[in-house]
């Protein structure tokens, strides 16, 4: 059996993602674990700004409003994420399984991908624009912590992130 990939995400995935991810299994027994970070940390400034940057100027104001959920909705969204990603990559490799992670999303991947000697990572995000441009990102804060190439993909899309 080969290693397994640890693939963090914040969107649930769906069809083309499961095409990326055959990709990269390459019809390989390899395990699959899906990892999805209860609080994705995000930055309301950021966001605003990010929203700004792809013209999404109503989403960006209404986001100003917006209400902070609480830790009990996240969790709750995060676990609807994790079971249609689960359910979209049924029957890829050599299974897949998959967990919430509490706390920062990057300390989570870093961790599970020691644990279980992955020597691949995978990170599906939206676009996000001053993240991605800063290189401040998953993909690249799990790379400079694990020293092994991280693969950032664009949830919905064949697009691969600068990591």
């Amino acid at each position: 059996m080969n290693d397994p990939i640890v693939i963090m995400t914040e969107e649930p995935l769906g069809a083309d993602d499961r095409v990326n991810i055959e990709r990269l299994v390459d019809g390989g027994d390899i395990p699959l674990v899906v990892l999805v970070p209860a609080n994705t940390e995000r930055h309301m400034l950021v966001d605003f700004l990010e929203h700004l940057s792809l013209l999404e100027i109503a989403k960006a104001f209404r986001e100003l409003t917006a209400h902070t959920p609480d830790p009990e909705s996240e969790r709750a969204e995060a676990a609807e994420t994790l079971a249609v990603s689960l359910a979209a990559l049924s029957g890829v490799g050599a299974g897949v399984t998959g967990e919430v992670v509490d706390g920062r999303a990057v300390d989570g991947l870093v961790s599970k991908v020691k644990e279980l000697g992955a020597s691949q990572a995978v990170v599906i995000t939206r676009p996000h624009a001053i993240a991605d441009t800063f290189h401040t990102d998953w993909a690249n804060k799990a790379q400079d912590r694990l020293g092994l190439p991280v693969l950032h993909l664009y949830a919905g899309s064949g697009f691969i992130g600068d990591s």
